[in-house]
């Protein structure tokens, strides 16, 4: 049977480059790879025309006599020169998922999570904030290094590197050491405080500085207070903020909002509210005939971002409040005053009568309809 061309097993063009051929042999290759298909004869097959094909099309050399002269031009493609390694063909491909990749890599330990729950002002203003949760941490009587006696010898198993190449079928691959866990050394006589681990489980205790104008999904990154592990240096501690919900303003990044109550007395006659601010109260002017929901803009009266910038604004909503507990004098007067707007209902509500004309004009349609 004919070889398919090598840009169509790899579903690319002619004209693609390195980087485009690299991203679609890595597609082809985790999807079609025997450690993903175990026992599937097909697909180990189409993986070693994968395989063939990057391999011929990766190398300047034998892709030029490949466009040139097809197949023939590169005797089959599977050998001779080119790559003396599978493994250097794939390793940095598949290093991110099989925990490869050349050489002994740089490793600490775990990164952790801390959700720190803070009130609006705490958020604007900034705060310092005491945290504990448990954690590994490095144990003391032997300084982490799991010896009793502090001394340690290089792991026969990995030669000092703490990882080990292990054969899986045609895959080479990188893994932490077993017999050292990737500490790269091994002790004699261990720790009676952590039985050699070299971490003890304990509670954290840490203060936080947070600084002014965070809010919810903000993160701050703690160097080296996550947990420890054997001969390396603990991971990073990162502290996600939440802010709560506060009783009268809510947040838009920079920006507050807030609504004021108002009787329909004073929105129709116009008056001067106080309203609350940040640091301290202000004054706003509502205008005669106030509608609910109009907005008034306070400038400079919201939020001083915490990557800098100016402060947002504080955007105060009219919502006009329907009066209870009416007395008899106060409904008598206000049904004189209902009664005040019959003799020119439009004059005094426009928006009730457009509103009622568009409500005739939909029951029109579906009548008709």
């Amino acid at each position: 049977m004919s070889k398919r061309c090598y840009y169509q097993v790899l579903g690319v063009d002619r004209s693609v480059d390195a980087v485009g051929l690299k991203q679609a042999f890595r597609r082809h290759a985790m999807k079609w790879h025997p450690d993903r298909n175990p026992g599937d004869a097909q697909a180990e097959e189409k993986f070693k025309e994968i395989r063939e094909a990057y391999e011929v099309l990766a190398d300047a050399g034998k892709r030029q006599r490949y466009d040139q002269f097809g197949h023939d031009g590169v005797n089959g493609g599977g050998g001779g020169g080119g790559y003396s390694d599978f493994g250097d063909i794939f390793g940095d491909i598949f290093g991110d998922i099989f925990g490869g990749g050349h050489g002994r890599q740089a490793r600490r330990g775990t990164d952790l999570r801390y959700v720190l729950e803070l009130d609006l002002e705490q958020a604007v203003f900034g705060t310092e904030q005491e945290i504990h949760f448990p954690s590994r941490v490095s144990c003391k009587p032997c300084s982490g290094s799991g010896s009793k006696d502090g001394k340690t010898q290089t792991c026969q198993t990995c030669a000092g590197r703490g990882q080990v190449r292990m054969q899986r079928g045609m895959f080479s691959m990188q893994q932490t050491c077993p017999h050292c866990s990737g500490r790269g050394q091994t002790v004699t006589s261990p720790c009676q405080t952590c039985d050699g681990e070299g971490f003890v489980e304990d509670e954290k205790r840490l203060s936080v500085k947070i600084p002014a104008g965070v809010d919810t999904g903000d993160r701050i990154r703690l160097a080296g207070e996550g947990e420890a592990a054997p001969g390396m240096p603990p991971g990073d501690l990162y502290v996600e903020v939440r802010v709560r919900e506060h009783d009268i303003f809510q947040r838009q990044g920079a920006d507050l909002y807030c609504e004021i109550p108002i009787r329909f007395s004073q929105a129709a006659l116009g008056c001067e509210l106080v309203v609350p601010t940040l640091d301290g109260e202000a004054r706003i002017s509502i205008p005669p005939e106030t509608q609910t929901h109009r907005l008034f803009r306070l400038r400079g009266k919201g939020v001083k971002p915490v990557r800098g910038g100016p402060a947002g604004d504080l955007i105060c909503r009219a919502v006009i409040e329907t009066p209870v507990n009416l007395t008899g004098d106060q409904r008598e007067l206000l049904e004189q005053f209902e009664a005040s707007f019959q003799a020119d209902p439009e004059r005094y509500s426009p928006r009730t009568s457009t509103w009622r004309d568009a409500a005739r004009t939909f029951w029109s349609r579906i009548k008709s309809a």
